[in-house]
């Protein structure tokens, strides 16, 4: 597989994960919630380790990752939204 295809075969099963939380009664929000620190602390252990911590300027370059990530996603939505397409196939995607 493709660099994409396994990005969005990892990023598939993320979703899997949640939905199922969330089939299990947990809240979007708490799930949500619980993802966002679950990235957060899996890249800070693969930037830092185990032992490790960010510095301001790590911080700061994992923020700027994260809303790098966040305006493609929300530029796709808005493309597939013009040109009549469902956005995303799961729920949550």
């Amino acid at each position: 597989m493709s660099d994409t295809e396994n990005h969005n075969h990892c990023t598939h099963k993320f979703i899997d994960l949640a939905n199922e939380m969330k089939e299990q009664g947990y809240s979007q929000d708490l799930v949500s919630a619980a993802l966002m620190s679950a990235s957060g602390i899996y890249g800070t252990f693969v930037a830092a380790g185990n032992k490790g911590g960010l510095k301001p300027s790590g911080v700061d370059k994992m923020v700027s990752t994260y809303r790098r990530t966040l305006e493609h996603i929300q530029n796709r939505k808005k493309e597939e939204r013009e040109a009549g397409q469902q956005p995303g196939t799961q729920e949550g995607s």
